[in-house]
């Protein structure tokens, strides 16, 4: 009997790991995507530099970059990849319990930002902002930002490490007190 459990431990660790996959992960691959990974670990080291303490925008980012775990960004102009990162976030929305903070038409380009709330109102879990490109110039960008933050502080994170859709992010967040 021991035997047998140990066997089936073995057996679904693989499943394991793979359900900690992203949906998004498939995007990784191909040339014609773009692709941005910042790690937790990455944002513990962004949060562990030392500022000038008068500061107090770098000092909210710095504080920001602690609660955050993951930041992936997906960019490409290519027509049937955008088309993939539409009907792949659209089954994604589906499932993951998010909610629309904001949707903006501007220029050719539709802008949707989602999120998942956490115990407070102004508390999120997951913010998910999907950009259609127009396919004039305009590229499609799928972004995905895990982590216990505040939106509020969102438009810190978008001026300091330059986001695609910042300026909409930054809209929706300083609107929503």
């Amino acid at each position: 009997m021991k035997k047998f459990i140990i066997a089936t431990v073995f057996a679904l660790m693989p499943s394991l790991f793979f359900a900690q996959q992203s949906v998004f992960d498939k995007f990784e691959g191909p040339d014609e995507i773009t692709v941005v990974t910042v790690t937790k670990k990455m944002f513990q080291m962004m949060g562990n530099v030392k500022m000038d303490s008068k500061d107090k925008e770098a000092q909210q980012f710095l504080s920001l970059t602690k609660k955050l775990n993951n930041l992936k960004v997906f960019t490409t102009s290519n027509s049937k990849y955008a088309a993939d990162m539409k009907v792949t976030a659209e089954k994604y929305l589906k499932t993951a319990g998010l909610e629309e903070l904001m949707r903006v038409k501007d220029g050719g380009q539709n802008i949707r930002i989602l999120i998942k709330s956490g115990a407070k109102e102004s508390q999120v879990k997951e913010l998910l902002m999907f950009i259609e490109g127009s396919g004039k110039g305009n590229d499609t960008v799928l972004m995905s930002l895990t982590g216990d933050f505040d939106l509020n502080d969102l438009s810190v994170l978008t001026d300091k490490m330059n986001l695609p859709g910042g300026s909409a992010l930054s809209k929706g967040s300083k609107g929503a007190k």
